[in-house]
């Protein structure tokens, strides 16, 4: 007799890059899943884990969708009144710029259960795994986390307010529009906070690039860094390896003595 197919969609976050920094609990529903949704910032090699499921690429990057979001919402309803339970496979955590908790809300219209196993935002998980402590205790003691482009492709407006504060600010999606940030920066602010770029972050293709406000925009474009890319500004920057080696490679040994505290 032929199992009753329930319709179901689970969202599961798969963390910011490396298949390792997965959740137990994600791995288990990837194992169970009939169908597998996956996002162009998903790491293909959790894909073996659903091993039973068919696998399909619905992923976003600028300028090229293999699927509308709308499109995608039809696709979660359909699989899963057809095969049963569906899992929607989303880069970092699925309710940090994720647009999962629209995707349960258009599912539950259809009368489909649904599940959230949340994941290690890139926000976080990024900087923590390039040493940068975004918070810190007499240094910074809150952040924002901010996408540098809105669904209309604008920068957001929370920038202006962001670079007026003490926080650190990690910024999602915003190599496009560097400059625009930079020039946010300087037009509010005369410290030329420390600044640092991480592409492909946690994952083996890692590059970082660390400079200040009044230098990122250089060193970025010698380094040729590209999205996906986590922006991380404060001063909480300061404490890090990579920001001793920058003063190593552009400063003279007395000035990092005094700026360092070597």
């Amino acid at each position: 007799m032929q199992s009753l197919k329930i319709p179901k969609l689970t969202i599961v976050g798969a963390g910011p890059g490396d298949a390792e920094l997965i959740t137990i609990k994600a791995i288990k529903v990837l194992k169970s899943a009939k169908v597998v949704l996956y996002d162009a910032l998903v790491n293909e090699e959790l894909l073996t884990y659903a091993s039973n499921a068919e696998i399909i690429f619905v992923g976003k990057r600028l300028g090229c969708h293999a699927y509308t979001q709308d499109q995608i919402n039809e696709l979660i309803v359909s699989m899963a009144r057809r095969y049963g339970h569906v899992v929607r496979l989303k880069g970092g955590d699925p309710f940090v710029f994720g647009r999962g908790s629209e995707e349960i809300e258009f599912a539950e219209q259809f009368g489909i259960e649904t599940d959230i196993v949340p994941g290690i935002s890139s926000a976080l998980g990024v900087p923590a795994s390039a040493g940068i402590s975004i918070t810190q205790r007499k240094v910074a003691e809150s952040f924002w986390v901010i996408t540098g482009t809105t669904s209309d492709h604008k920068l957001s407006k929370d920038i202006h307010l962001a670079s007026q504060s003490a926080a650190t600010v990690i910024i999602l999606m915003g190599m496009h529009k560097l400059t625009e940030i930079i020039s946010i920066y300087q037009e509010n602010r005369k410290d030329n906070l420390p600044i640092a770029i991480i592409q492909n972050g946690t994952k083996e293709s890692e590059q970082k690039v660390v400079g200040t406000i009044d230098t990122i925009v250089k060193l970025a474009s010698e380094k040729s860094m590209t999205s996906p890319a986590i922006i991380v500004i404060g001063e909480v920057v300061r404490n890090t390896s990579d920001w001793i080696s920058y003063f190593q490679e552009h400063f003279d040994d007395e000035f990092i003595f005094q700026n360092l505290n070597l």
